[in-house]
């Protein structure tokens, strides 16, 4: 698929679970900004071992019944047996959400490397053959387009990443990165690993650079010394560092939409501006009211 100019391409958008009324508030207010956009999906995805897993079932609920965006479910293999993680699938389906993002997930703070759960899905790959073992569900997994951290070869990674697309995922979504060679690069090697599903970029605005640092290293994405000096200086100044964050993300798209990238994946964080921003330079944009309805109004 080639996009260039004003085309407009895909974009789907990533939220969390809140832990308090006020960002259970915010989640809903970013939803309710970025829902006109009309987005392919929405994902919401769960904390580290499942803590999380009711209030994800809970959102992706109310989404489904009160929009009509497609939501789409995180599910991992962490912190439950087969047959738990087999219910929660049946009630997603039963609920009307056909659409579930695979990961073999973290294990929870201070528990160390992974290690699969006692009578669990193993990996990734193992949960995506079962979730298509129960129903027809439109799956997507995770590419990691700088190594996953805890991969013993780039050889090995992309291997893993082979392995879910053959059990059964449509798409994969990277792990965020800042430079677009990055994404090319990873692109090219899975085409030739005989990667044929759609990859999605994942971006993450930066709107806390401390923040994205400690999110790049616990991931292996590595962070440009030039995206670090653009932002030096900037952390008791929200409104510059905004601007930055925007333009920063606007190059890193338009770069990749140069080099045929139709589709867009953002990391939220469930906060709605630098997104709704990102979007509009894309040419993602809420569709235009008739004159007739703007004269009336």
């Amino acid at each position: 698929m080639t996009v260039s100019g004003g085309t407009r391409p895909s974009v789907s958008f990533e939220f969390f679970p809140p832990k308090t009324p006020a960002a259970e508030a915010s989640l809903w207010a970013c939803f309710a900004r970025l829902a006109p956009l009309a987005p392919e999906f929405v994902s919401v995805t769960y904390g580290a071992g499942g803590t999380t897993r009711a209030r994800t079932h809970e959102i992706v609920a109310r989404m489904r019944r009160e929009s009509s965006i497609a939501p789409a479910a995180h599910l991992t293999c962490v912190g439950a047996t087969r047959e738990e993680i087999d219910q929660i699938a049946r009630r997603y389906w039963d609920s009307g959400i056909r659409h579930v993002v695979a990961l073999r997930g973290d294990m929870p703070e201070g528990a160390g490397r992974y290690a699969p759960t006692p009578g669990g899905y193993a990996y990734a790959a193992d949960l995506v053959a079962g979730l298509r073992k129960l129903a027809p569900f439109e799956i997507s997994v995770a590419a990691y387009p700088e190594v996953h951290p805890e991969a013993v070869s780039a050889k090995a990674d992309l291997d893993n990443l082979k392995r879910k697309i053959d059990a059964g995922a449509a798409r994969a979504i990277t792990q965020f990165f800042f430079a677009p060679d990055c994404f090319l690069r990873f692109r090219e090697r899975a085409v030739r690993a005989g990667i044929t599903v759609p990859i999605i970029p994942g971006i993450l605005p930066v709107s806390n650079f401390k923040t994205v640092q400690r999110f790049a290293a616990s991931t292996g994405a590595s962070i440009p010394p030039a995206l670090a000096e653009r932002f030096a200086g900037l952390d008791n100044d929200p409104e510059t560092r905004a601007l930055i964050a925007s333009a920063t993300a606007i190059e890193l798209c338009t770069a990749l939409k140069a080099e045929g990238v139709g589709e867009f994946h953002f990391y939220t964080l469930n906060r709605a501006e630098l997104t709704f921003a990102i979007c509009h330079a894309l040419a993602v944009r809420p569709p235009a009211e008739p004159a007739a309805e703007r004269a009336a109004q």
